[in-house]
């Protein structure tokens, strides 16, 4: 037999110990009956496979929802659309932010629950201004979704195979892959692998079992060891004694920070000056300042973590905090038509981790020269789904171009600059987005040679809404682009990860510029 059995890993002695020729295994099986994680149960089936132990007889591939703590609060007291629905139907037309205040929803919550209400037509806002309701009975969605809530209460997990076309529709309108910790339900996707054992697997299972290797032996002797006299009740694991010895690697920078730093030089040698700011924010400068109304659904692009102490800043600088108020209820000077609703003065204090550089750019723009040109490397911080180009924390590059002559032409060689300069993509492609601030808007996607295809960011020309109302009446270009992403592409990589990784070896091998 080629393997050497008392080479074997724990984790591989005690598997192949536990099963038998002819038995499906599968990791939920080895995960409840050897009590292994997830990641051990992964690892043990990689080293056996690459041994010629175990094989692969089937694969399919399985989708669940599983509830949220969110759920199991909307399970509870009723979804948003259930309890805006009843309210009305009990005390008559009122505001949204009264309704808001009665329910202890979210404003953002209220103005989604309420537009699903409005487009069944069930609810609509009259000449008051006011929410009511026009058709009696709940839409078939809302009743659906919460058959849903009901069905998971038990298990929290509703297996996709077992739904209808209707119910798979509604399901997902409260479910999310990432972030979510604002979903009712969770989008869980996972391949069942099925093994079983191999001749080789067999034969090596036989060997563990003549030498009477358990997977128990010690692999290092401690000091409480000693002291307790515990060794002798065991056997240790053979050591490597021709195991290759320690390199010596002199002091590097690292590669990421190296990378930062190379773009701001190149950044700074075209003209651009620099700007900064604090990681907390308000729902002013975060939102509202870019003219992103407080209870629209716009605002789920940016999913915040807010401040638990203090909640709200004391206080917004005029005269930006009137004009940008102004411009939202009713366009101020901009020519615009606004919004069209009462400005919160309370909801604009309440702080946040900045959640875009964006933020940034507004802040600029109260003291920017014209002509003038701007950029910031800033971190950023959304509620998300950890993942190869998703990050819950992450850097942007943030810029802005102010001048009577800029144009989306020079939008676009900026554009082309980050995506093939900074980044090194051989592959671009612009495609139309939307942003509540920006008018036209920009998306820039590049090509990644392992990840494929994904958005570097998004860019355009500011509306006169945000310029106007903080001061500055000439076009000015703006972009808010994923440095992560650059830097997967410029360093060689193929998850965001690895740029924050804990390996030091990766860190000190890896080439920066």
């Amino acid at each position: 037999m080629d393997i050497e059995v008392k080479n074997l890993h724990p984790l591989e002695v005690k598997l192949l110990r536990h099963v038998s020729s002819g038995e499906d295994i599968t990791a939920e099986r080895i995960i409840k009956e050897l009590d292994y994680k997830v990641g051990q149960c992964n690892q043990a089936f990689s080293w056996l496979v690459a041994k010629g132990c175990l094989e692969e007889t089937g694969r399919s591939h399985k989708t669940v929802y599983e509830l949220t703590d969110l759920g199991r609060e909307h399970q509870e007291k009723g979804l948003p659309a259930e309890r805006i629905f009843s309210f009305l139907c009990e005390k008559g037309p009122h505001a949204m932010p009264e309704i808001s205040q009665a329910l202890g929803l979210e404003k953002s919550d209220t103005g989604s629950a309420f537009g699903l209400l409005s487009s069944k037509g069930v609810a609509k806002m009259n000449d008051e201004r006011k929410a009511e309701i026009v058709q009696p009975g709940l839409p078939e969605d809302v009743i659906l979704q919460r058959s849903l809530l009901d069905r998971a209460k038990e298990t929290g997990v509703i297996d996709e195979s077992s739904m209808s076309g209707k119910e798979k529709a509604a399901i997902q309108q409260l479910a999310k892959k990432r972030g979510a910790s604002s979903a009712d339900f969770k989008l869980v996707e996972s391949d069942i692998v099925v093994y079983r054992l191999t001749a080789a697997g067999d034969e090596a299972k036989q060997a563990l079992l003549a030498a009477n290797i358990t997977g128990e032996e010690f692999g290092i002797l401690t000091p409480e060891m000693l002291q307790t006299g515990s060794w002798k009740n065991g056997s240790f694991r053979p050591y490597g004694i021709n195991a290759p010895t320690s390199r010596l690697i002199p002091g590097r920078r690292n590669a990421y920070s190296e990378y930062l730093q190379w773009v701001k030089d190149k950044l700074t040698a075209l003209g651009f000056e620099e700007f900064d700011g604090p990681l907390v924010e308000n729902e002013f400068w975060n939102g509202d300042a870019l003219f992103m109304p407080q209870f629209h659904s716009a605002r789920d692009i940016h999913d915040v973590y807010y401040v638990k102490d203090p909640v709200h800043a004391k206080m917004i600088e005029e005269p930006w905090l009137s004009q940008v108020a102004a411009t939202h209820e009713n366009g101020w000077k901009t020519g615009s038509r606004g919004w069209g609703y009462t400005f919160d003065h309370e909801f604009t204090r309440r702080q946040v981790l900045r959640s875009q550089g964006t933020v940034l750019s507004a802040h600029q723009l109260t003291k920017a020269k014209v002509p003038g040109k701007y950029f910031g490397i800033v971190r950023c911080f959304r509620y998300d789904q950890v993942d190869a180009t998703h990050g819950a924390d992450f850097y942007q590059t943030e810029g802005i171009v102010l001048g009577n002559d800029v144009n989306l032409r020079n939008l676009l060689g900026l554009l082309k600059m980050f995506a093939e300069e900074i980044a090194g993509a051989e592959e671009v492609k612009y495609v139309p987005g939307y942003f509540p601030f920006t008018e036209p808007s920009i998306e820039v996607h590049i090509k990644h040679p392992v990840l494929g295809w994904f958005e570097l960011g998004g860019s355009g020309i500011f509306r006169p809404e945000v310029t106007e109302a903080l001061g500055i009446d000439v076009p000015v270009l703006a972009w808010g682009l994923g440095i992560d992403r650059m830097a997967l592409m410029h360093l060689g990589l193929n998850d965001l990860r690895e740029l924050f990784t804990p390996d030091i070896d990766s860190v000190r091998t890896r080439r920066g510029n």
